[in-house]
Formats: C-alpha cells, structure tokens, sequence
C-alpha cells in the first residue's frame, strides 16, 4: 500500500524542483549576457564556488537572498508566488463549525464534506455541499475571519466558475471576533449574501435548500 506523503515532504520536493529550476535559468542567463561565474559572483556579491553550486543544484538550501542577488547579477527579475493546492487544509474548529451545521439538518439533507469543483485541473473545492437529492447549497466555512471581504471574493470566483455551485452559504465559528467582523462589513456583502443566519437555519432545519445564499454564525 502506497504511504501517502505529508505536506512538508511535498513542501520539500518543492523546494528542490525550485531551486534546480532557478540554477538552469541562472546559467542560460549568465552564459547569455557573457558573465563569467567570478563576474557574475561579484556582482552578487557571493563567492563564485557558492554561485557555481547554486547553478548546478548542489546547494540544498541556497536562501531567497542569495538566489535573488544571482538573478539580478545576470538580467533576471525574481518573483515568487503561492498557489492553492486545492488540498483542503482545515483546521479542528473549522471542522466544529461544519460538525454543528451537519447536526441541525433535517430531512432529506444530507451534507458531503471537500466537494471539487467539476472543472479538470482546478484543484479549489468547496469545504461542503448540502443536497436534497435535487437541489443543493454549497458551503465555505471559516473559524477565524481577518478579511471578510476577501473570503468572499474567492467565493464568488468559486461560484462563478462552478456551475453545480448552486446557492452559497459562508458558515463562521460564533466567536465575538466573528460577530465583529461581520457586524463591519455585512450591508456591504447583502448582494452576494442575502440571508441572515436565523432565515438560512429555519430552511435547513425544515429539511429545504435556502433558495438564496447567504451567512450564519454557528
């Protein structure tokens, strides 16, 4: 049976792949612009035998600093971004606040947990998906919101490109830090959210599809 890797290990192979890929790039562009590796060091400012190892992959941890002054020595830019896996990464209380969502339900609801979006390629999902067979209400749930209006604009891209989305629900931990944050800026995301906690909650609990999405403290 395959071990399945954890997240550092992969975070490792990551960072090997990066950094065999920056030294390809960085010996094209030195031999490019003509540098010789003493040239180029000095204007890194880095020893030549460390600019020699970082370009061959033999550095296992060259640092930002000393790859970001190879690149500007030889014409390059560096940039350095971070995408979503679409592995879902979710924390105990965001699992609470989806724990006490499933148990106020009534029938027929049913709640499926990490739904993909039916996209090929696209690793984002929805954290879950309440259906009654027919129709159904995707969730996204938070246990700690440090910019509402933020969440919300990653879920109205979710919803946009998905189209079994269906309503939307933005389910948050009932933390005074939430209610805070909600209070702040709830009028202003009333379009994309109508319905208040109690009216979504009334829907659920009577076993129907909220016929709109909206947001609910739990």
């Amino acid at each position: 049976m395959a071990t399945r890797q954890r997240p550092g290990d992969r975070g490792a192979e990551d960072a090997r792949r990066l950094v065999a890929a920056a030294g390809r790039e960085l010996r094209l562009a030195r031999r490019s612009a003509g540098l010789s590796i003493a040239a180029a060091a000095r204007r890194a400012g880095i020893s030549p035998s460390r600019l020699g190892r970082i370009e061959r992959a033999q550095v296992r941890s060259p640092g930002l600093e000393s790859l970001c002054r190879a690149a500007q020595a030889v014409g390059l830019k560096p940039s350095f971004r971070l995408f979503p896996t679409g592995e879902p990464v979710i924390d105990s209380p965001q699992l609470g606040v989806l724990g006490r969502l499933e148990r106020v339900l009534g029938r027929p609801l049913a709640m499926a947990r990490e739904v993909g979006l039916p996209i090929p390629g696209d690793l984002r999902a929805w954290d879950a998906r309440i259906s009654d067979g027919h129709a159904s209400v995707s969730i996204d749930a938070e246990a700690r919101l440090d910019d509402l209006q933020a969440v919300a604009r990653r879920i109205g891209l979710k919803a946009r490109d998905d189209p079994q989305a269906g309503p939307v629900v933005l389910v948050l931990n009932r933390t005074a830090h939430n209610r805070r944050a909600l209070a702040e800026h709830r009028e202003a995301l009333r379009a994309q959210f109508p319905l208040d906690g109690a009216a979504i909650l009334r829907e659920l609990r009577a076993g129907r599809i909220p016929p709109v999405g909206g947001i609910v403290l739990i």
